[in-house]
């Protein structure tokens, strides 16, 4: 399947006019078989779902553009902007947890689903983006949600 989707969507790169998906069925039966695949929770992953010293492992990517990242950024994390990872997948490993964000976890999911499409099953999105990063306490996350409520 994965091998048929790069064939697919390589194809659909090199043609001049632009393709859309009622034209192709082909895209629409790679897009489909692939979303009855697809497992909801699999490609999510909260702050809170990282322990404190698991973030050293996992391969950070703000999908943010360059101005947002210089501003502010999750520490240790790469910029990509969204619209340059299926470009610049070749920078992402593939034995390790990949996680993209943006400022909520919409722009990155499109980067998201379009890497899993290519066979990135390792990439996940955080969900809520660097804002719902910070609001749960950033790389303490899990351990803030550990605690009990009222403490």
């Amino acid at each position: 399947m994965k091998k048929i989707l790069i064939s697919l969507f390589s194809s659909l790169a090199l043609l001049a006019a632009p393709v859309h998906a009622e034209d192709s069925p082909a895209v629409v039966d790679a897009l489909s078989g692939y979303m009855d695949f697809a497992e909801y929770g699999s490609s999510l992953i909260w702050p809170e779902q990282i322990p404190m010293d698991d973030w050293k492992k996992v391969f950070i990517v703000d999908a943010r553009d360059a101005a947002q990242y210089a501003r502010e950024h999750i520490p240790g994390s790469l910029n990509i902007e969204w619209r340059q990872a299926v470009a610049r997948r070749g920078e992402l490993p593939k034995d390790r947890m990949v996680v993209m964000y943006c400022n909520s976890g919409s722009l990155s999911a499109q980067a998201v689903f379009a890497l899993r499409l290519l066979g990135h099953d390792n990439v996940k999105v955080l969900q809520d983006g660097i804002e719902g990063w910070k609001k749960k306490g950033g790389f303490d996350a899990h351990a803030r949600a550990g605690k009990p409520a009222g403490r």
